[in-house]
């Protein structure tokens, strides 16, 4: 029997299953969790004290995600990858809650967050016509990389400096 089955109250559990059970969600639980939750034999007693404990996460962690949202700014990342990550972040918390978040709005919302003096580079890439999130990002890694380079060589040798040819003279 497995773990939905051995925690429905609808069911039968042998006490062998629950043991079983019992042993699973103890191994995979947070220390302070099973020093609190020691004497709880039956998992569907267990279940139930998490499900009180833990369901009100749905009205804190919602809001939040929606502000991260509303708040994401391209600019206050030093990378894209950051970026990257904090939207696939908010995004998974969104869907976790049954927000519906499609690529389109995420190609959007990247548009869209583009600092203001940027507006010339954001319709641009709106121009290339991406549709896919995952093909903007990638360009603009790209673009990032490309852009390190070219700081990096400019800051090896400035504009304007020459390099000095080096000379062999031989004087007879």
């Amino acid at each position: 029997m497995g773990l939905i089955e051995t925690i429905n109250e609808e069911t039968e559990s042998t006490p062998q299953d629950k043991a079983k059970i019992m042993i699973f969600l103890r191994k995979h639980l947070d220390d302070g969790l099973k020093c609190e939750y020691l004497t709880v034999k039956d998992p569907n007693v267990l279940w139930k004290n998490f499900k009180e404990r833990y369901n009100h996460q749905r009205e804190v962690i919602l809001p939040a995600s929606r502000d991260e949202w509303n708040a994401l700014h391209f600019q206050d990342f030093k990378k894209v990858s950051d970026y990257n990550s904090t939207i696939f972040k908010i995004v998974s918390q969104l869907r976790f809650y049954k927000q519906t978040v499609t690529y389109e709005d995420m190609l959007e919302k990247t548009y869209s967050i583009f600092h203001a003096s940027n507006v010339t580079l954001q319709q641009q890439y709106r121009l290339c016509g991406f549709t896919q999130y995952s093909e903007l990002i990638s360009c603009l890694l790209v673009a990032e990389k490309n852009n390190e380079l070219l700081m990096k060589n400019h800051q090896s040798r400035p504009t304007g400096s020459a390099a000095f040819l080096e000379v062999n003279v031989k004087i007879s």
